[in-house]
């Protein structure tokens, strides 16, 4: 067994420490990978955080798994250690959007991009959860992949949807403000990738959802 329980894991580095989890990079027979460790909580009874935990976690790989089969662009799973709450993923090549876009080497091309994906990934029926440009990532090509999908959900109602905007116009307007139409080119981009799903709300619908909890948030602010 390698570290953290994985086998034939050899670590490398940690890239992410985050409240509720702690990310890492290693090789898993010769190959780049990624390793995401759910941290316990020690204000929660040890009981029901593991129940808790275990949970996540099996919501965030069935979510994986799903959108593997869609062939969305996001990691994969390589191996499941439940008793560890570990998860050990492909590691997607690239630059974060957030990095890029401090650098001008990104710009209305990929936040357009984005937003295809953005309705791709929802028409699939998943909603992110904490969609910020640092967990966008550009290839060289300029293909777009989103990671971490610690927080998001299956089957999401509308709501969840325009949040997801919601979450990322924040974060362009806090971390990106000298690209001011950011949010406008990502909604361009969600509305012109259609609406292949009938099942799913529509883009538009989104979009309006989207600016609804925007006029909230500027209300109660």
């Amino acid at each position: 067994m390698g570290e953290e329980g994985i086998p034939m894991w050899i670590h490398l580095e940690n890239i992410h420490e985050g409240a509720e989890a702690t990310v890492s990079t290693g090789l898993w027979l010769g190959k780049v990978s990624v390793l995401k460790s759910r941290r316990s909580r020690g204000y929660r009874h040890p009981d029901l955080d593991r129940r808790l935990t275990r949970q996540r976690l099996a919501a965030e790989s069935r979510i994986l798994n799903r959108l593997s089969s869609e062939g969305f662009p996001s990691p994969s799973i390589i191996h499941l250690d439940d008793r560890n709450s570990n998860i050990l993923m492909s590691k997607i090549e690239g630059k974060t959007l957030h990095d890029l876009l401090k650098t001008k080497e990104a710009g209305s091309s990929e936040l357009r991009k984005l937003g295809t994906t953005i309705r791709i990934l929802h028409e699939i029926g998943v909603s992110h959860g904490d969609l910020t440009t640092h967990n966008v990532m550009v290839s060289q090509k300029g293909s777009i992949s989103l990671i971490d999908f610690g927080l998001s959900r299956q089957s999401p109602e509308i709501e969840h949807l325009g949040l997801d905007l919601q979450v990322l116009n924040e974060c362009l307007s806090a971390s990106h403000s000298s690209i001011p139409d950011a949010i406008e080119q990502v909604c361009n981009g969600y509305i012109s990738a259609g609406n292949k799903e009938k099942l799913a709300p529509s883009a538009e619908m989104v979009v309006e959802r989207f600016r609804k909890i925007t006029g909230r948030v500027r209300y109660h602010g």
